[in-house]
């Protein structure tokens, strides 16, 4: 088995949302591990999250099942106007179809890293987004397109 040596595996910076539902995520890194790694049937992502960045919109998933691990920092998750503030070593679980949009927020001064395992369905995955308007329904390939909640596309 590989060791990945994470200085070689290049981070994502920002998300791939739409302007402007992308703002409040330009501040994340994303390191692909499973990808690093060979792997294909779940997704291993190490996130950064920069003070004031989002981990992504609030969301839920259809057919992928999501749990996370804090490494660093005290990100604060929400699953509704309320939210509950982390710590290293939390894990958090999302299983799929339960309809509980959930995402964190890194609302102190201090870069927040964390370990986010999920699924690999995007040809099954329909992924809600409850706050605003956009939606990622399956279309039965891996390449879906964001569109807003009335069927157009951005």
């Amino acid at each position: 088995m590989p060791k990945l040596d994470l200085t070689k595996i290049r981070p994502r910076v920002g998300s791939n949302y739409p302007a402007p539902l992308d703002a409040p995520c330009l501040n994340r890194e994303g390191q692909r591990l499973s990808d690093a790694g060979g792997l294909t049937q779940f997704g291993a992502n190490l996130m950064t999250l920069s003070p004031g960045a989002w981990s992504s919109q609030r969301h839920h998933h259809s057919q992928e099942d999501e749990m996370v691990y804090i490494v660093v920092g005290n990100p604060t998750l929400y699953e509704s106007a309320v939210g509950v503030v982390l710590s290293p070593g939390d894990v958090t679980t999302h299983p799929m179809g339960d309809g509980i949009g959930h995402h964190m927020k890194n609302e102190t001064d201090r870069e927040v890293v964390y370990l986010v395992i999920g699924g690999r369905n995007p040809e099954t995955d329909h992924v809600v987004y409850p706050d605003i308007d956009l939606d990622l329904p399956a279309n039965g390939t891996a390449n879906r397109r964001y569109q807003r909640k009335d069927g157009s596309t951005y």
